[in-house]
């Protein structure tokens, strides 16, 4: 019953920032670089902090450095979906939650080298889903797939309070509702893609650091494997990777292609969700097993990337 009285206040605080963002004019215009054509809100990812929020209160402040880390990363990037911020403030801001993260997992504990580890993969990982954040649906559908594997692993490892995940995902079907749409009333905005992947990160981080098995970041490898080559391609052609731009493979498949952008969204979600159970058949395997499953995985998924990319390149962009 509690789940469903959260469920609908989510709902109805969507809508209240709706009319905040009208009313203050937080929108997305579109651009060159742009998947959509028509003005949008901006900022609606804000409800997946809210998620977090009533977790917290309710669990009785449960996680306080993760979420005043959480708090912090919100903040800057609700700041900059208003007006652009200065690089070195958000990476600052980025350092400190980080930080944060890392000292509520106890990672100050453990070998030096695990927190350099732990903050290049969580600032990488965050702005990789950031840049992933481009059409209808896409954050929704993949977040729902992590979060649901993460969910199900905790079912069966006590690595996290399994209420700070169903909060969340809450959160995401709220969002979904407005978003997942051929025409969305409302974008994640910065303050969305960097709020469910803090999120997502703090507790992937803590099944990693619980298990000491690394198999786990598989959770995330369809993003990893287009946000990574298309950063390849992007030094390889001598662009500015931190600029904004229409090269990532769904997007050439959504614009260029002219595939159906929700269902490009649905198949990110569903084929890393199956990739998920996958990983989770492995987990109890010995490290030899599992280090070649994972290249075994990651080529396969690299060779459908490049193989659709360079074909999809190739037929419409040239």
């Amino acid at each position: 019953m509690i789940y469903l009285v959260i469920f609908v206040i989510l709902f109805v605080a969507e809508l209240l920032y709706f009319r905040v963002a009208d009313r203050f004019n937080i929108i997305d215009k579109p651009n060159e670089r742009s998947s959509h054509t028509t003005v949008t809100l901006r900022g609606g990812g804000i409800i997946f902090y809210l998620g977090a929020l009533a977790f917290f209160i309710i669990s009785g402040f449960q996680y306080p450095y993760f979420f005043l880390g959480l708090t912090l990363m919100t903040i800057v990037s609700f700041a900059d979906d208003i007006m652009t911020l200065s690089n070195k403030i958000r990476l600052a801001i980025h350092f400190l939650s980080v930080l944060l993260m890392a000292y509520e997992l106890q990672v100050f504990s453990l070998p030096w080298y695990y927190l350099a580890i732990t903050f290049v993969v969580v600032v990488g990982v965050i702005n990789a889903y950031n840049f992933m954040d481009g059409i209808n649906g896409i954050t929704a559908a993949y977040s729902l797939a992590v979060g649901s594997l993460l969910l199900l692993t905790s079912h069966h490892i006590n690595f996290i309070d399994q209420d700070l995940l169903i909060y969340t995902m809450l959160s995401v079907l709220v969002f979904a509702f407005f978003n997942f749409r051929t025409k969305a009333k409302c974008f994640a905005g910065d303050v969305g893609s960097v709020a469910i992947a803090f999120i997502l990160l703090f507790a992937l981080a803590a099944l990693i650091i619980q298990t000491g098995n690394l198999i786990y970041i598989l959770f995330l490898a369809v993003y990893g494997i287009d946000a990574v080559w298309t950063i390849i391609r992007r030094l390889y052609l001598k662009e500015n990777i931190f600029e904004a731009h229409r090269s990532h493979l769904y997007q050439y498949l959504g614009n260029e292609a002219g595939v159906n952008k929700l269902l490009i969204s649905f198949l990110y979600g569903a084929v890393q969700f199956l990739i998920g159970l996958l990983v989770l058949q492995f987990v109890d395997q010995s490290v030899s097993t599992q280090v070649v499953f994972a290249i075994g995985l990651l080529a396969v998924l690299s060779a459908a990337y490049l193989v659709g990319k360079g074909y999809v390149i190739g037929k419409y962009v040239n």
